[in-house]
């Protein structure tokens, strides 16, 4: 896989603006210092404006190009005023990265109505919405972009007991990819999405602080949890130039456990 570098280097990322969901922890935080440390102007989004700010305090204090704007983007009903907003602050957006997500555990008997559509609001309503909202504005400037959603190992294989609305909205991601890539290669608009194995986040907590973990990561051929930066280096893979062929594709990061 390439690597993400400093500004000049295969991924580099100089000049372009990355709106990154999610960014004020986990994958979306991880995503987002990869990005500006390949040099985009990186533009955090996420519900805890405590969160976002202490993410874009330690990436600025590093010389990072990062800003934030605190939004719940739920349902993505304010996904058009918010991309707005970026633009307004950034001058354009040429890159999304969809990493928001939530997750509530319980049986499919079981489960309330309400809570699936929370999840699937999150991740695919939302995740939508947004890819929408940025084409629009990519359209429009006639620049080229990249949309990259963050997908999970259930989104292509993997049936975890206990996840039905993580793993329906996360295997909705692909259609919109597949269909979203068809629709906007002509204006050079790539869709594409990074497909996460186990990774140490705030929704893998309950995971990590149990005997779980170990049957858990006995199940990865590389023999651990991966890491949020490992996924952000993918995702900046596919938003760079270095991944200007590639479209309508997802890339599995995983530590091998798809495959064994």
């Amino acid at each position: 896989m390439a690597q993400s570098g400093p500004h000049g280097g295969l991924c580099d990322l100089s000049g372009r603006v990355a709106l990154v969901t999610g960014g004020g922890s986990g994958i979306g935080a991880g995503a987002a210092e990869v990005l500006a440390e390949s040099g985009a102007h990186v533009v955090l989004v996420g519900r805890r404006a405590e969160r976002l700010a202490g993410v874009a305090g330690e990436l600025t204090s590093r010389g990072l190009d990062v800003d934030y704007l605190a939004s719940d983007i739920g349902r993505g009903d304010g996904a058009g005023e918010l991309v707005a907003q970026a633009v307004a602050l950034a001058g354009h957006v040429d890159v999304l990265v969809h990493a928001a997500g939530n997750q509530v555990r319980s049986p499919a008997l079981e489960l309330d109505l309400a809570d699936f559509d929370a999840v699937v609001d999150l991740h695919l309503r939302a995740g939508f919405a947004l890819a929408q909202a940025v084409g629009r504005h990519l359209v429009g400037s006639s620049r080229p972009g990249s949309v990259v959603f963050v997908g999970s190992m259930t989104s292509l294989r993997a049936g975890l007991a206990n996840t039905v609305a993580y793993a329906a909205a996360k295997s909705g991601l692909l259609g919109l990819v597949r269909t979203l890539a068809v629709e906007w290669a002509p204006y050079e608009i790539r869709a594409n999405a990074v497909l996460v194995g186990f990774v140490k986040t705030e929704l893998t907590r309950d995971v990590d602080d149990t005997p779980g973990r170990v049957a858990v990561t006995s199940r990865v051929p590389l023999g651990r949890h991966g890491s949020t930066r490992e996924i952000g280096e993918a995702i900046a893979f596919l938003a760079s130039g270095a991944a200007s062929y590639v479209t309508g594709s997802y890339l599995t990061v995983d530590g091998g456990w798809s495959i064994a």
